[in-house]
């Protein structure tokens, strides 16, 4: 009898270890890439185990360890989830080495000559490419071997081929200075109607805004497929440059300019230590200050200030005297310049408007999501109006008429909407004449398309602001303030930095399509 149980017991172990995931556990460390459209995560390693997410390709995640085929992965909330190994890309993370120089170098600049230039981690076409130059960009040079050097810029160090980098010593032996060359600037048109913007070149890193089809922008860096851009004033980041149509425009550099003078068209503008946004503010200039121009690098003005020290000036930030043509700023500031927009922050005083589940005033948050974006507009070159600046009420018709005095290209009806529904949510955009549709639609789709809010639509709306207005107006309902959640999102700084992005995003587009 004893025996026989023992049998059965044994029977038992060897049909249910058939079922168990074969195979040691090992602790593994790195990254993985999702590598297929879907991909399922579960909760063990082994197909009888339940599911618990669907990974989409592109995602990434950190190795816990590898069993056999499967590989646990981190999930968020301190969970855990098992996939197939052949369904994912291991990442390698190749670490800088110090190198000893082969050749001392006494050349420790140069200029990228090509369009673009691969940088490797070792001296060889078979080496991994761990980031990309453009045209124009100045590296430091370390060291040379054979055909290759070594160089830096930014913070990161690898291998090119020498014959894509000019040095600045070789062309001062030729009478000229790199200045005086002609660069290359390498611009990007976005082909997707909202493509994210991320705070590295990975698709695992923080999302920090979202730029929308049609506009340009451009590229300061390329890596491994991503373009690094200025999608807001002095704000960087990076985009997939496959959603880029890619450009690039010869300007010339370096150019000399005789006795001409810029003036300053914006109080505070950045005088700065070089010829980019990135660099040190040596001062700020008012409006109407004036400077002699030594010369033109890309699109920056090398001046003379007080001191007799030399600082650069954005072109699109002054006027010149003379014939010499203004710079203008590719992207979105180059549609809005000289613009006269109306904003309409809604409500005030003691109209407060809806008020939300946990008490939030609408009125006090038309007035936050107006004053960030007042500031957008003002920094490209708008001219920009707001009905109300402070806690107080204004009649309809009042704020009618200010978009009819100062002739507005665009009068913006800001709002936040409510419901018995404490379940509806989601953004509206409301037109009431036709002639107003098509800035109601473009405004409406990039702030969708920034603070990522359920779309509601656009739709006719008998509002007095956008009836009795003979500009082209819109009243926009940026979320239900009813709703518990949706009202805790939109009162945060990201939602307001967002949404305040999306409309002025919108509007560039609205001028770049329409006039």
């Amino acid at each position: 009898m004893v025996k026989k149980h023992s049998l059965l017991l044994l029977s038992f172990m060897l049909i249910f270890g058939a079922f168990l995931p074969q195979g040691k556990s090992v602790a593994a460390s790195g990254s993985i890439t999702i590598s297929t459209d879907l991909v399922n995560v579960r909760g063990g390693p082994g197909l009888s185990y339940p599911l618990v997410k669907i990974a989409n390709r592109g995602e990434k995640y950190q190795i816990v360890k590898e069993q056999g085929d499967w590989i646990q992965i981190q999930l968020s909330f301190g969970k855990t989830g098992w996939l197939v190994n052949w369904l994912v890309t291991k990442d390698n993370d190749f670490q800088q080495e110090s190198k000893p120089e082969s050749t001392a170098t006494k050349n420790n600049t140069g200029i990228v000559n090509g369009d673009t230039l691969n940088i490797r981690r070792e001296p060889s076409t078979s080496s991994p490419v761990i980031g990309k130059l453009t045209g124009g960009t100045s590296v430091t040079i370390y060291s040379k071997q054979n055909n290759w050097l070594e160089v830096g810029f930014s913070n990161l160090r690898g291998w090119v081929i020498s014959e894509f980098i000019d040095s600045q010593s070789s062309s001062a032996q030729n009478g000229t200075t790199q200045n005086e060359k002609t660069a290359s600037t390498v611009t990007g048109t976005v082909t997707a109607n909202s493509l994210s913007v991320r705070s590295a070149a990975s698709l695992n890193s923080n999302l920090i805004g979202t730029v929308t089809y049609g506009l340009s922008y451009k590229i300061v860096e390329e890596k491994n497929n991503w373009a690094k851009i200025e999608y807001k004033t002095g704000s960087f980041g990076w985009v997939a440059g496959w959603y880029l149509d890619k450009k690039t425009v010869k300007s010339q550099s370096g150019q000399a300019v005789k006795e001409s003078i810029i003036t300053i068209i914006h109080n505070g503008t950045n005088i700065r230590k070089e010829p980019n946004v990135q660099s040190g503010v040596l001062e700020r200039a008012n409006k109407g200050s004036n400077y002699p121009v030594k010369r033109v690098i890309n699109d920056w003005y090398e001046i003379k200030l007080k001191n007799g020290n030399a600082g650069y000036v954005a072109g699109w930030l002054v006027s010149i005297n003379g014939t010499k043509q203004q710079i203008e700023k590719p992207g979105a500031e180059l549609y809005l310049k000289n613009k006269t927009i109306v904003l309409d922050p809604g409500h005030g005083g003691v109209d407060k408007g809806a008020t939300g589940a946990s008490g939030t005033y609408e009125k006090e948050l038309t007035l936050r999501t107006s004053q960030l974006l007042s500031n957008k507009l003002k920094a490209a070159g708008a001219n920009v109006y707001v009905t109300r600046k402070n806690d107080s009420y204004l009649q309809l018709a009042a704020r009618v008429n200010m978009a009819s005095n100062y002739k507005a290209d665009a009068f913006i009806s800001l709002h936040y909407d409510s419901n018995l529904d404490r379940s509806v949510r989601g953004m509206t955009g409301f037109y009431y004449h036709s002639y107003q549709k098509a800035l109601a639609e473009s405004i409406f789709t990039s702030t969708i398309g920034q603070t990522k809010l359920i779309n509601r639509g656009v739709r006719f709306g008998d509002f007095h602001v956008i009836r009795e207005n003979s500009q082209k107006a819109v009243l926009i309902e940026l979320g239900y303030l009813s709703n518990p959640e949706e009202e805790m999102t939109i009162k945060s700084s990201g939602f307001q930095e967002n949404a305040a992005s999306g409309l002025f995003i919108g509007l560039a587009r609205y001028f770049k399509e329409n006039e």
